[in-house]
């Protein structure tokens, strides 16, 4: 097996960037290597804040250089598959932050593109990588909580927007569904086995912005069992998730997205089994860990964020926000 570092380039230089790059200082064999930002002196201040090698004024010149191995995409939503597509022609292994696209025919596309260039390509959804949600995973597969009948979770916050702000915007797929309702969406379906539900009910406040500020849905999967989610950019709530099943039920504190702590219930209520353990480089570590642990095995994909899983979940977010008269760039209204 090749232990040499594999030399990661992180495309953009926002915040979720930066997270990464401190994420990716604390994964063994990995290697900070290159950023490219829209202008030089951008990419420069990244670099030297982060101990970058080499730092690009335009992603494309990132993307030709021959020494990176794989890159970290965390450009706003509508740049994800401009952006991943380049980079998997030039050969490069590609993490996208999620939502892996804004809407399903775009996933469709990057997807095609992967598997034609034959390069790896996985979202970046945190909670399929995180210890405590491994675990958790054990525990339903052992069924210590019997048949799982119902799934219960959130991920909100409150933050004031500036009118130009990334995560409102439209234009750049702004709005509390991609950016915060991928998470308890993306959990179900992990919990589901990757399964598309077979009906969707949704709801959500369009803001002043004209993007959604809050909403929730409710997914029916086969069988009957029903995931009840919520997302907000405008509402703090408790961002706990529930399993709860025929024998007992799970459950994840805090942010379940990053749990510290899960707890397992019996049917009566009592708690049966605890496990605490702290979040690594805000999660995002896990994620560097599992795309470095598949390029090393040969893989194209991972299986704990399958690239067919992606693409349905993208279609599941599809279908909740039709009702709403919600639009994206390139789509008609």
């Amino acid at each position: 097996m090749n232990h040499e570092p594999l030399r990661w380039g992180i495309l953009s230089t926002g915040h979720i960037s930066q997270k990464f790059a401190r994420a990716l200082q604390l994964a063994e064999g990995a290697e900070l290597y290159a950023v490219a930002s829209r202008t030089q002196e951008k990419a420069e201040a990244f670099a030297a804040a982060h101990g970058v090698t080499k730092a690009y004024g335009s992603y494309e010149a990132m993307a030709a250089d021959p020494a990176v191995d794989v890159i970290y995409i965390g450009t706003p939503h509508v740049f994800h598959l401009e952006n991943a597509v380049m980079c998997m022609r030039a050969g490069k292994a590609v993490l996208c932050e999620k939502a892996l696209t804004i809407n399903a025919r775009e996933a469709e596309e990057m997807i095609r593109v992967a598997r034609e260039e034959g390069v790896f390509l996985m979202e970046a959804m945190i909670p399929r990588h995180v210890p405590l949600i491994r675990r958790m995973m054990q525990w339903l597969q052992e069924g210590r909580i019997g048949e799982v009948r119902m799934i219960r979770a959130a991920r909100c916050l409150r933050r004031d927007f500036a009118d130009d702000a990334r995560q409102v915007k439209r234009e750049l797929g702004g709005g509390s569904l991609l950016d915060l309702g991928v998470y308890p969406i993306s959990f179900a379906s992990m919990v589901m086995g990757g399964s598309e539900p077979e009906e969707t009910m949704g709801t959500a406040y369009i803001g002043r912005w004209g993007t959604d500020e809050q909403g929730a849905a409710l997914l029916r999967y086969a069988g009957g069992v029903i995931a009840d989610v919520s997302f907000a950019l405008r509402t703090e709530t408790v961002n706990d998730a529930y399993i709860f099943g025929t024998e007992g039920y799970i459950h994840l504190e805090k942010i379940f997205a990053v749990p510290e702590k899960i707890t397992l219930y019996d049917k009566e209520q009592k708690v049966v089994e605890v496990i605490e353990e702290k979040i690594k480089g805000e999660g995002l570590y896990y994620e560097a860990l599992e795309v470095m642990r598949c390029l090393r095995a040969g893989l194209t994909e991972s299986p704990y964020m399958p690239l067919d899983e992606s693409l349905q979940i993208m279609r599941t977010m599809d279908r909740i926000r039709q009702p709403w008269g919600l639009t994206y760039p390139g789509e008609k209204a």
